[in-house]
């Protein structure tokens, strides 16, 4: 049996590998909430929404859910876009399509929730009248309970993590480097959000397109003869040093991708509502205090 220190300490471990930061310490600042705070501050969302939303010191947000230790998701690829490691190499232990199906999973993950906060937003605003408990904030974002709003906001959390992580797992923003090897494997050298990424985009799946390896810890142990999440990473500041601002350019890259998933879930939801009924349902969504939208 686990002691509770081991099992903390394993928490702790797979939350500080999975993704861009969602604490402030261990070389972590917060960076999924900045990246979202950064992407969101054009679109007037109320002061409690946002904290929820992108999360604020104390709690993790929707956005940091994936993060947050019993929430179960810390080791799932797929929320996190880890995985996805290839390298043109003889002998290699992960094949080409491995890698690619894996990508494809956080694809998909990303997509699937997305069109599920569209799904969730139709519970608010019917009726015309106001229903404060359907607004409710103080969101636990534990999968299973919270008011019709939270639903929402835990839904577009998990697209908009997983979303980000792509930017600082993969290789779309890193230069493109030397001879590829296991330490020093090539980059796309990209600034733009991957189209491949977006809602129903048809665009083909990137050429060269890679994520690192995170199957435990110590990575060491489970990524043997595999490029390590730990080398791809962004995850904080300290992967800028020799690597040309990687961080920065991609913590920019992350937050214009955050951005484009908001103005296509406010589409989403004036279209699948109506203009009149979508506009309501997206003030709802913004605004703290839902008497402001009726």
């Amino acid at each position: 049996m686990r002691s509770p220190v081991l099992a903390s300490a394993l928490a702790l471990s797979a939350m500080l590998a999975t993704g861009f930061g969602t604490i402030r310490g261990l070389g972590q600042d917060a960076e999924h909430e900045r990246i979202t705070r950064t992407a969101l501050q054009p679109h007037d969302l109320g002061p409690r929404t946002l904290d929820e939303l992108a999360g604020k010191r104390g709690g993790f947000g929707a956005v940091g859910a994936p993060d947050r230790p019993g929430r179960g998701l810390s080791s799932v690829k797929t929320a996190h876009c880890d995985g996805g490691d290839w390298l043109d190499l003889p002998g290699y232990p992960h094949s080409k399509a491995a890698a690619q199906a894996t990508l494809d999973g956080c694809r998909i993950h990303i997509t699937t929730h997305m069109k599920a906060a569209v799904k969730a937003a139709g519970a608010l605003g019917q009726g015309g009248k106001i229903d404060p408990g359907a607004s409710a904030l103080d969101c636990p974002f534990d999968g299973k309970t919270g008011s019709a709003k939270c639903r929402v906001l835990e839904e577009l959390g998990l697209a908009l993590h997983a979303a980000q992580d792509f930017y600082s797992h993969t290789n779309w923003v890193d230069p493109p480097g030397g001879p590829p090897s296991l330490a020093a494997p090539p980059g796309l050298n990209r600034s733009e959000p991957a189209e491949w990424l977006g809602v129903g985009s048809a665009a083909g799946f990137p050429t060269g397109l890679i994520s690192g390896c995170y199957d435990g810890f110590p990575e060491t142990f489970y990524c043997r003869g595999r490029i390590k999440h730990a080398t791809l990473n962004k995850d904080t500041a300290g992967a800028d040093r020799g690597r040309g601002g990687v961080y920065s350019k991609a913590m920019a890259v992350a937050a214009a991708d955050t951005r484009s998933r908001w103005i296509w879930f406010a589409k989403a939801v004036r279209e699948t509502y109506g203009e009149q009924r979508g506009e309501k349902i997206l003030c709802l969504v913004r605004r703290d205090d839902p008497a402001g939208c009726y």
